[in-house]
């Protein structure tokens, strides 16, 4: 029957889509991991979408599962949209600068992925092919991450760079992934009847992952690991003791589980006493910076009073960060990071969808939890459904991860894929727990089925190809980046924009433009005609450039100081009205950023080289009131004090300037300078301070 043939594609390409999730990416070419993955997401849905709907052609019957947790799935994607719709920047907040986590379209995507999920995957035998193809995928990424960090430009396969660079994401999610496969690989020894040799590999992936989670040395993956572990052996128990007192003594005490829980408290306990050992002498250590969830709490009221029924609008962190970080941040080294998530995925998106956003994802969370335990309930009593509840576990670790951390692409999309074969397989095995559509017995259903099947298989195959070109804009854009002459990277980034166009591209365009700039800019007045003609061109492609990011994106901050930074290179020549432009553009970046002393900074700057001394100490104070150790301002400060002919200020500023940085070499020889003494040779200086060490 042709149905089953086009349902065996649909369910073969989620297969690929689950499998190869963790491991997919595009070698030698300059297409970061996480966006191809995207790309593998889009075109494997699309397919299985497409041939899905097809079969229902000749089937004729439409089976959905009756449940409340893919209503309030589809109640958070709702939330998105209309936060979507409401956002200043809307098209940041649907699509972003490549397909997003966060954004509307990405959400919808983990939705769609959610439901194809539930109704692909609703019989058991399917749902364990996923599950072992997944764990083969688990292997896969470990073995080939061990053997990086013993081999790392071998094995870069022109994508990848350090030891912790990866195929899944960042490095603390690959822990987060070690501890997700370690749960998986437990649960199933531990509640499947299985052979030994399968026991045995499995075994074997717990190991590999174990190794894997020590060498990523995230104590939060420890604490992960040994609360599921505590959960699996716990639920093993008491299956344990209700199968003794039937005397099926097969059953064994869930061993495994015990010594997992004790490692992982080891790991926790000791902290970095044992915890360091594997990062040092492997050379893996690495530090990932994001807000801690008390800041990212507080910043969240503060949008939230802002905007309190849709936000800000999805994937736009970076503005909430921007308008509502804590002045105590700068007084860290993190001052001027741009984060673009917070503490965690789903805090992240509490801050940019507003209250509809933050009572949608109460409810999908309360009926997810509710529905796993009437599952754990009827497993507990009944002896089964040990499919379900194992699909059930790995989503719970994949959320609670995602609400604790960034998680990413990956992780964020197999909890809903997870969560969505969970329901299908709960709806399958529970009385009256589909819905069932049939609709050729009856000649105005099928018109309107057919309708709806064919607008469905329009739409999203539109959809699959309009990401397809967007996405064929990233390598571009890569070139444009890494490009080693301007005529390069102008050709690159004209490309990408001619296929994809944002703000990123666009600063980047203008960043070019402006390297041309200032490249002529720096011969001084000795210029020729032709240097003056492009001197305009360029003037006009980087102008054009940057006004273009802003208006794609008028609440980002970085686009005005963008614009900010083009009319600032031109103001010593006199260019009209170039000044007040340019302070114009950067405190509209104030505003966005208020708290930021870089800002202050660029507009002392721009004043101190257009004569207006008074102005720049100005603008230098303010930035050393936002951040008192400030050393650039404290310069600026000497250099408006010596233009004012006021020697003694000038070095009093710069010596405070020195204190805070007594071994700047350049900080040195322009305190000599201003003393009136030459400065001493490097050498000299270097010998001077070893004898004071």
């Amino acid at each position: 029957m042709i149905s089953n043939v086009l349902d065996r594609i649909s369910f073969w390409s989620l297969f690929i889509v689950l499998v190869l999730l963790p491991i997919f990416f595009l070698p030698f070419v300059k297409v970061p991991v996480e966006t191809s993955k995207g790309l593998l997401l889009v075109v494997g849905l699309t397919i299985s979408i497409i041939f899905w709907t097809a079969a229902r052609f000749s089937g004729g019957k439409i089976i959905f599962p009756k449940s409340w947790v893919l209503v309030s799935a589809l109640g958070v994607t709702v939330a998105f949209l209309l936060a979507a719709l409401f956002s200043t920047a809307s098209r940041m907040s649907f699509f972003g600068i490549m397909f997003d986590v966060g954004t509307f379209w990405f959400m919808f995507a983990a939705f769609l992925l959610m439901l194809v999920s539930s109704v692909v995957l609703r019989d058991s035998r399917k749902a364990k092919l996923v599950l072992l193809g997944v764990v083969v995928s688990f292997g896969v990424v470990f073995i080939f991450q061990i053997l990086r960090i013993f081999a790392p430009q071998a094995l870069s396969l022109g994508v990848l760079g350090g030891k912790t660079d990866n195929v899944f994401g960042t490095w603390n999610a690959l822990g987060l992934f070690a501890g997700f496969a370690a749960i998986v690989s437990l649960f199933l020894t531990e509640l499947f009847a299985l052979s030994k040799r399968l026991k045995w590999v499995l075994g074997t992936i717990a190991v590999l992952a174990l190794v894997m989670a020590a060498i990523v040395n995230f104590i939060f993956v420890w604490e992960m690991i040994g609360i599921f572990a505590l959960i699996v052996f716990i639920y093993k128990i008491s299956l344990y003791s209700s199968e003794m007192h039937k005397e099926d003594r097969h059953k064994h005490f869930p061993i495994f589980s015990l010594v997992i829980i004790m490692v992982s408290l080891l790991f926790f306990m000791t902290g970095n006493f044992i915890g360091s050992f594997l990062p040092n002498h492997l050379g893996t250590s690495n530090i990932e910076i994001s807000p801690s969830l008390g800041t990212t709490m507080k910043v969240t009221g503060s949008a939230l009073r802002k905007d309190p029924v849709f936000g800000i609008g999805p994937n736009r962190f970076t503005e909430v960060w921007a308008a509502h970080k804590p002045v105590s941040i700068n007084s860290t080294q993190f001052w001027d990071a741009s984060f673009n998530a917070g503490s965690g995925t789903i805090p992240t998106f509490a801050s940019t969808t507003g209250s509809l956003g933050i009572l949608a994802w109460l409810a999908f969370i309360v009926l997810f939890v509710w529905a796993g335990v009437k599952s754990f309930s009827s497993g507990m009593k009944h002896g089964t459904g040990q499919d379900a509840i194992i699909f059930f576990i790995a989503s719970v670790y994949l959320f609670v991860a995602s609400f604790f951390y960034p998680t990413g692409t990956v992780l964020f999309l197999l909890a809903f894929a997870f969560t969505g074969v969970f329901v299908g397989l709960s709806a399958a095995n529970r009385e009256n727990g589909e819905i069932v559509i049939s609709f050729l017995d009856d000649p105005r259903k099928s018109f309107f089925s057919i309708l709806f099947l064919v607008l469905v298989m329009i739409i999203t195959a539109a959809t699959g190809f309009k990401f397809v070109e967007r996405f064929a804009s990233v390598p571009y854009f890569g070139s444009a980046v890494a490009a080693q002459t301007v005529p390069q990277a102008q050709s690159s980034i004209n490309k990408a924009l001619s296929l994809y166009a944002n703000d990123l591209y666009f600063r980047t365009y203008a960043q070019i433009y402006l390297v041309q700039l200032n490249s002529i800019v720096a011969k001084g007045q000795n210029i020729s005609d032709a240097d003056k003609a492009t001197l305009q061109s360029s003037f006009d492609q980087a102008i054009s450039g940057a006004n273009s990011a802003v208006a794609y994106n008028p609440s980002n901050y970085l686009n005005y100081t963008t614009l900010g930074a083009v009319y600032e290179t031109v103001a010593p020549f006199g260019v009209t009205g170039a000044y007040d432009k340019a302070v114009e553009a950067y405190e509209k970046a104030g505003s966005l950023n208020p708290l930021n002393p870089g800002i202050k900074l660029s507009l002392a700057r721009l004043s101190l080289t257009s004569g207006k001394s008074k102005e720049a100490k100005d603008f230098a104070n303010q930035a050393l009131s936002l951040k008192p150790d400030y050393i650039d301002a404290y310069i600026i400060l000497s250099q408006a004090a010596k233009a004012d002919g006021n020697n003694a200020a000038a070095l009093s500023y710069a010596e405070q300037a020195l204190g805070l940085s007594p071994n700047d070499k350049s900080l040195q020889q322009y305190v000599g300078t201003l003393k009136g003494a030459p400065a001493a040779p490097a050498d000299t200086k270097k010998e001077d301070t070893k004898k004071a060490q």
